[in-house]
């Protein structure tokens, strides 16, 4: 059979006076950091990989192709 506690004020599983301390919104500033590092890995998993070649142009690289395939783009 369920029971229902009546002693927990307003819902909240910890105290007020426990919310307010320093310490406690230094530990919820670290989880936050932590949690938006966490997102941005997520992200970055999901996104296609970055060439850096891709964007910037060598010189070394060939205007023509040395393919057998005479059609074939460079």
């Amino acid at each position: 059979m369920l029971t229902t506690v009546n002693s927990l004020p307003s819902g909240l599983v910890l105290p007020e006076s426990v919310l307010q301390t320093d310490w406690f919104a230094t530990l919820m500033m670290f989880v936050a950091v932590n949690t938006l590092v966490y997102v941005c890995f997520a992200v970055s998993k999901i996104l296609p990989k970055i060439y850096l070649s891709d964007w910037i142009g060598r010189r070394g690289r060939r205007s023509e192709t040395r393919n057998i395939d005479p059609d074939a783009q460079a």
